[in-house]
């Protein structure tokens, strides 16, 4: 495992290197001075910042939905810290800090990891149902975003592909849903026995992720969850959008006509850029929101390095502190809270197997 952790640490070492060198070798003209003297609003900073943490309670209130059938009396304020933890151990360790959330949300309810793992998986589409709603919105219905990207018509364009692309894909995750919440065992039963054949039991572990999945849907017990659900991630991802315009307007006149509906590119170029990631480093987010900004928008190259550092540092950094204040109270360790996690899920894995 910490072979193949090194590998894959590095081949992103090389990824982000490459995607630097091509960023600054357009940028001919960047003034290091311009950069180091940008004047921000530090109250916009601070709003983004308190939105932020509001969306966070929002996950916690999420989960407690999620929770209902099993744990009616789960207190949202219970759940706050465990999410608080979680995305500090995601901000510092990577992904292999990913499921220290649902670990800790387990041992705090007294539940199986399996099926907070299996939250976890479903959480992940209400997540992209969310975000894709807004963007949707942004695209088709009268918004500022719209009013810009008919100024540019190849932009234009891309941009409807893009909204066509998303719904496509929510449309598919929701059919894919439906289909393992009705024909979920049947279905891994069937995968099993398909791939069964491959080397390292690759059949079991993907059935395995098929059940997890399935009875995670489980946790949608009625019409109503699934409404207050969708509200919720709705409004969660709203305020994240509020949140990046506000760090945008820290910035004063180059970044005032930032909106909402705007923003909400930015967002969508840090969750693609996400996928190349250092752990407490971060990078390829960062590098996706610069360019988004000076390609699209047209920010000078000095404000949107400093605004991509600061939109990482508000929405995925802000966290680590109180995270690591609450994860110091309760005498937890991140590296031991992410390696007790590994152990769960291979223990998961392997009472899947021997069944």
């Amino acid at each position: 495992m910490g072979r193949n952790r090194a590998i894959a640490t590095a081949a992103v070492v090389v990824i982000l290197a490459v995607l630097v060198y091509l960023q600054f070798r357009t940028w001919t003209s960047f003034e290091w001075s311009k950069l180091l003297k940008s004047e921000l609003h530090w109250r916009h900073i601070f709003h983004g910042i308190v939105l932020i943490y509001v969306a966070y309670f929002l996950r916690a209130l999420r989960w407690k939905i999620f929770l209902r059938p099993v744990r009616k009396r789960a207190s949202t304020w219970g759940l706050v810290a465990p999410t608080l933890v979680g995305f500090t151990g995601l901000a510092i360790l990577g992904r292999p800090g990913e499921l220290i959330r649902p670990y800790l949300v387990a041992r705090r309810e007294n539940l199986s990891f399996a099926s907070q793992l299996a939250v976890w998986a479903v959480e992940r589409i209400f997540d992209i149902g969310g975000f894709t709603v807004l963007m949707l919105a942004a695209i088709f219905l009268p918004s500022k975003l719209r009013a810009f990207m008919a100024l540019r018509p190849s932009y234009h364009h891309a941009l409807h592909v893009m909204g066509y692309v998303l719904a496509a894909l929510v449309i598919g995750l929701f059919t894919l849903a439906m289909l393992m919440a009705f024909k979920g065992p049947a279905m891994a039963d069937r995968i099993e026995r398909r791939f069964s054949h491959l080397a390292g039991n690759l059949g079991h572990r993907i059935a395995q992720r098929v059940r997890e999945f399935a009875t995670g849907l489980d946790t949608i017990h009625s019409p109503l969850a699934f409404l207050e659900l969708s509200a919720v991630s709705v409004l969660m991802w709203w305020l994240i959008a509020v949140a990046y315009k506000e760090v945008t307007h820290a910035y004063g006149a180059p970044m005032q006509a930032m909106s909402v509906t705007k923003v909400l590119l930015l967002m969508g170029s840090s969750m693609i850029g996400s996928m190349v990631q250092l752990p407490g480093v971060g990078g390829g987010s960062q590098l996706a929101t610069i360019a988004a900004l000076d390609h699209v928008f047209d920010i000078p190259k000095e404000l949107a390095v400093s605004c991509g550092i600061m939109l990482w540092l508000v929405t995925f950094i802000a966290v680590v502190p109180i995270g690591l204040a609450l994860a110091h109270r309760e005498r937890l360790s991140l590296r031991k809270l992410s390696q007790e996690t590994q152990k769960e899920e291979q223990a998961a894995a392997l009472t899947v197997d021997n069944h």
